[in-house]
């Protein structure tokens, strides 16, 4: 199953739910989010700085990862991004391939 990397900012209203609610409460609800599609969240952190989620999901598909970010993000609660993780293998394979590009102006 592909992993992604889920990065999420509480806007003001999410941290008051933060605070009324605990960080457990969170994960849970985050939990059952990627479950519901399918998939299983394999980590879920709290951080200090400009991010302050941090979750790693393996999601059936890219489609499946899209609306669990849709959905976060529409509750108005978060800004979230999402990044597809790659393994090493599949690092491996992408520089395997052969790729017809030239850069502009050659």
């Amino acid at each position: 199953m592909p992993k992604y990397l889920i990065q999420a900012s509480y806007t003001e209203a999410g941290v008051k739910g933060l605070l009324r609610d605990g960080g457990s409460k969170r994960r849970a609800a985050a939990e059952q989010a990627v479950k519901g599609l399918g998939g299983r969240l394999e980590g879920f952190y709290f951080a200090f700085g400009d991010t302050d989620v941090f979750a790693i999901a393996d999601m059936p598909d890219s489609a499946s990862a899209a609306a669990v970010s849709l959905a976060v993000s529409a509750s108005g609660a978060v800004h979230a991004k999402t990044t597809v993780l790659l393994t090493p293998e599949e690092m491996d394979q992408a520089t395997k391939k052969t790729v017809d590009y030239r850069p502009p102006g050659t």
